[in-house]
C-alpha cells in the first residue's frame, strides 16, 4: 500500500496555498523559538480571529453559547483555544493536541563564569539531544528575566543580524584522536555544553574604553562614536588597583546591566533558552522543503492553531479545541505538561459557562471526545535506511503521517489507536481528499519514543498520533517537506469539523 507523492495530486492553485502556508511557516518557527513566543504569538492570532479570554467570561459570569471563542493559557507557556459547536459539550469534542517546546540548551541558575580570560553561560541541555551537534554553531540568547520588584524582561539576542551570536566550541581535529575514540554519547558530554559569550575585560583604566574596542550589544557600530562613555568602563575616579578579579565576566555583566537592567543575582529566576540563531530557509534546488529549529513539535502546533482558526466564524457540529503544550520533551510534565490538570480544568470552566457544569458532564465530555495527538514522526532517510522498516515508514513528501501506535519494546509507552477509530479518521481524510500515510517510529526494537496520546487516552477519549514527518530530528536544524505541512493543515481542519 505505498503511497504517492502528495506533489502529484496538485494544481496550480494547490502549489501557490503551499507555497504561502509554508512562507508563514518560516515566518513563525523563526520568529518563537521558546514555548513562550509560541504561546504569545499564539493568542495574538487567536484574538485577531475573534478569540476572547476565557478569564474575563468566567469573572463577568457570561453564558457561552454555540460559536463562541475562547482562550486561556498557563504561565505563558501552554493554551487551550476553544470554538463552541452546535452539540452539547457532554456529546464530545474535536481535539487537536500539540506541543511547542523543543530541546535546547538550559541556563542554570547561577551560569555565568570566567575560565581563562573567557566570560561563559553554564548549561542543562533539555530534552533528548546528541550533545556533539550543538558544537561550532552559531546560538541566540531566549527568555526571559524576572525580577524581584515583580517585572519581568524578555531577552532576545543573536537574531538581529546586526545582534552578536554565540557559540559552544569544539576541538580542532589535530588534537582530537583521544575524544574521536569516545563513543558518540560521550563525544562531548553535558557538563561540556558551556556556551562562549566574551573575550573582552572590563577597562583596567578609570573611565577610559580601549581605543579599539568594538560597540557594545547596545549599540550599533554607527553609534559607537557617540557613546559618552564605555558602559563596561571602571567608574570614574575608581582606581586601576579596584579592578574586578574577573574582567571579562564583569563586562558581560556591565553589558547586561546596560542593556536590559540585570543583575547577577537576577538569573536565579531566569527561563533562558540558548537555540539556533538564524532563520528557517528553503531547502533543495527545487524549494520543496524547509530546515530550521524546532519543528518537532511545532510544525504540528502550527498547523493545528491554522487549521483551528480556518473555522472562521462558522458553528462547528462538535466544539472545536486545540490545546498546545509544554514539556512534552520531558515527560509532559509540571503545570504546563499535558499531565497538568490545565486542560481538564479549563474545559470544566467552559461546560459551566455552557450550562452544562458538573463533575459527571466533565467526564462523560472527555470520554466522548476525539482526539489526534498531533506530534512529528521520522520520516525515512536512505542515509540511515538500516533503522527503518520500509512498508511501515513515513516518508518526505506523502503527507500526514498517522502512528496507530508508538513506544518502545513492545509498544511500551504507547497509546494504541482502537481499529474503528483509525477507519474513522481514514474516513475524514478520504472525504476531504488528504493525502495520509501510517508508519511506525523505525524497527521494531530499534528504538521508539512517545507522545502526549497516552495522557488524554486516560479519559477514555479516542487518540491518535498524527503529525508530519521530519528528518534529522532533535538535531539543531530539521527537515520537513512543504507538501507534508499542507496535507497536515488541511487534515486537521477535515477533523475538527467532521470527525
Amino acid at each position: 500500500m505505498e503511497r504517492e507523492a502528495a506533489w502529484k495530486t496538485y494544481d496550480e492553485a494547490a502549489h501557490e496555498a503551499v507555497e504561502a502556508l509554508a512562507s508563514d511557516y518560516r515566518d513563525f518557527i523563526s520568529e518563537n523559538k521558546t514555548e513562550r513566543e509560541c504561546v504569545t504569538a499564539a493568542v495574538a492570532k487567536a484574538e485577531a480571529a475573534g478569540y476572547l479570554p476565557l478569564s474575563e467570561a468566567v469573572a463577568a459570569g457570561r453564558a457561552l453559547v454555540p460559536g463562541d471563542k475562547v482562550w486561556a493559557a498557563a504561565q505563558g507557556k501552554a493554551l487551550v483555544l476553544v470554538q463552541l459547536g452546535e452539540s452539547p459539550l457532554a456529546a464530545g469534542m474535536n481535539i487537536l493536541g500539540a506541543h511547542v517546546d523543543s530541546p535546547r540548551l538550559d541556563l542554570k541558575q547561577n551560569p555565568l563564569y570566567e575560565a581563562h580570560g573567557f566570560a561563559l553561560l553554564d548549561t542543562h541541555y533539555y530534552g533528548g539531544i546528541k550533545n556533539y551537534q550543538w558544537t561550532a554553531l552559531p546560538l541566540a540568547l531566549h527568555g526571559v528575566v524576572a525580577k524581584t520588584d515583580g517585572s519581568v524582561v524578555e531577552v532576545n539576542v543573536g537574531e538581529d543580524p546586526a545582534d552578536p551570536v554565540f557559540c559552544v566550541t569544539d576541538l580542532l581535529p589535530h588534537l582530537g584522536r583521544a575524544q574521536m575514540e569516545k563513543k558518540g554519547s560521550v563525544v562531548v558530554e553535558g557538563e561540556d555544553l558551556d556556551v562562549l559569550v566574551g573575550n573582552r575585560p572590563l577597562v583596567a583604566e578609570a573611565g577610559k574604553a580601549p581605543a579599539a574596542a568594538a560597540a557594545p550589544a547596545t549599540q550599533t557600530a554607527g553609534d559607537a562614536a557617540d557613546a559618552p562613555r564605555d558602559p563596561a568602563a571602571v567608574p570614574d575616579g575608581a582606581p586601576a588597583a579596584d579592578a574586578p578579579k574577573d574582567p571579562v565576566k564583569a563586562f558581560a555583566l556591565a553589558l547586561l546591566a546596560d542593556k536590559y537592567g540585570i543583575a547577577e543575582e537576577d538569573f536565579l529566576s531566569a527561563e533562558l533558552e540558548v537555540v539556533p540563531a538564524g532563520r528557517a530557509r528553503d531547502l533543495g534546488f527545487d524549494r520543496s522543503m524547509i530546515i530550521g529549529y524546532g519543528q518537532d513539535d511545532r510544525v504540528c502546533a502550527y498547523t493545528s492553531l491554522v487549521a483551528q482558526l480556518a473555522l472562521a466564524d462558522e458553528v462547528p457540529t462538535k466544539t472545536a479545541v486545540t490545546v498546545l503544550v509544554d514539556k512534552e520533551e520531558i515527560g509532559s510534565v509540571g503545570a504546563t505538561g499535558m499531565e497538568s490538570l490545565f486542560f481538564e480544568n479549563v474545559i470544566a470552566e467552559v461546560m459551566a459557562l455552557a450550562g452544562e457544569e458538573g463533575a459527571l458532564p466533565l467526564r462523560r465530555a472527555l470520554a466522548a471526545s476525539s482526539m489526534l495527538s498531533s506530534d512529528v514522526s521520522a520520516g525515512f532517510d536512505p542515509a540511515y535506511a538500516s533503522v527503518f522498516e520500509a512498508k511501515n515508514a513515513a516518508f518526505l513528501g506523502r503527507g500526514l503521517v498517522f502512528n496507530k501506535y508508538t513506544g518502545a519494546r513492545g509498544k511500551s509507552g504507547s497509546n494504541d489507536a482502537s481499529a474503528e477509530y483509525v477507519a474513522r479518521v481514514r474516513r475524514v481524510m478520504d472525504d476531504a481528499g488528504v493525502s495520509f500515510q501510517t508508519a511506525e517510529l523505525g524497527k521494531v526494537d530499534a528504538g521508539g519514543g512517545g507522545t502526549i496520546a497516552y495522557i488524554p487516552a486516560r479519559y477514555g477519549m479516542d487518540v491518535i498520533d498524527s503529525g508530519v514527518p521530519v528528518l534529522s530530528m532533535h538535531a539543531p536544524w530539521e527537515v520537513t517537506s512543504k507538501a507534508d505541512i499542507y496535507e497536515a493543515r488541511r487534515g486537521y481542519e477535515a477533523f475538527l469539523r467532521n470527525a
